[in-house]
């Protein structure tokens, strides 16, 4: 059974056409590439994988569960937690208090035990679990800087600290590498893999061929809303639908 099952997936908006019969599948702890032209229905797919789309017709099972009509919550409770284009902090909050915001979902109380201070031990375990993230991706003698003065690239690990310390089983990353020169696209490829070799599944939409060819192990290229091509790198780069629509002749 594949982590993620999108079979035969169909939105429209009015009259036009997003997604038409789209169908793929991921597999538990791979990176997964979905490129294409902008337009193309890749951050379309994404939302209606996230929730915050229903779609007209098809399927989306993860692990083998219908996420089809559920809420955007619900699912990012199930562990489909995705990270967005532009990076979506609290700039007046410090890094350790935006990676603890990724913790309300596991460590959840009520206002009884909080007047009561029943809740204490569940308070420790979030900020111990926010350590260990902040340590694990470089931001732990960071964690009390406000994040309005981190450099893009911390600011976009910090956006996916956020994202992890909530544990997570499939990450949706959206563009993770716009903007960044080439040291922080490398820093960051870099921290992908990790996040990868912790057992989370990553499908990540990006415009830098550099980083999708050198991240991913399998590629689907969409256009116009539908499949065009899907493969290895080495064979979506050779694929001269590919090359046509999206990468201008390029190898």
């Amino acid at each position: 059974m594949s982590l993620l099952e999108v079979s035969s997936l169909t939105k429209r908006f009015g009259g036009l056409l997003a997604l038409d019969d789209v169908s793929l599948t991921v597999e538990e702890n791979e990176i997964r590439g979905l490129i294409g032209p902008n337009g193309a229905g890749k951050s379309t797919l994404f939302k209606n994988i996230a929730g915050f789309h229903k779609p007209t017709k098809g399927a989306i099972a993860f692990q083998g569960q219908s996420i089809v009509g559920q809420k955007p919550h619900t699912i990012a409770e199930m562990g489909i937690v995705r990270t967005f284009q532009e990076t979506t902090l609290f700039q007046e909050l410090t890094v350790f208090d935006n990676a603890l915001v990724g913790t309300h979902m596991t460590a959840k109380t009520d206002v009884f035990s909080a007047i009561l201070g029943l809740d204490k031990a569940v308070q420790r375990r979030a900020r111990k679990k926010v350590m260990e993230v902040l340590d694990f991706m470089g931001l732990a003698d960071r964690k009390d800087q406000l994040a309005s003065e981190l450099p893009l690239g911390s600011q976009r690990a910090l956006a996916l600290s956020v994202a992890l310390v909530s544990g997570p089983k499939l990450m949706l990353m959206d563009e993770p590498f716009a903007g960044m020169n080439a040291e922080e696209t490398n820093h960051m490829m870099d921290l992908t893999r990790k996040v990868r070799e912790t057992g989370v599944t990553i499908v990540l939409v990006e415009h830098d061929m550099k980083a999708v060819m050198g991240l991913c192990s399998y590629l689907t290229v969409l256009n116009f809303g539908q499949v065009l091509a899907e493969g290895t790198p080495d064979e979506v780069r050779n694929n001269e639908n590919v090359i046509e629509a999206y990468l201008s002749g390029a190898k």
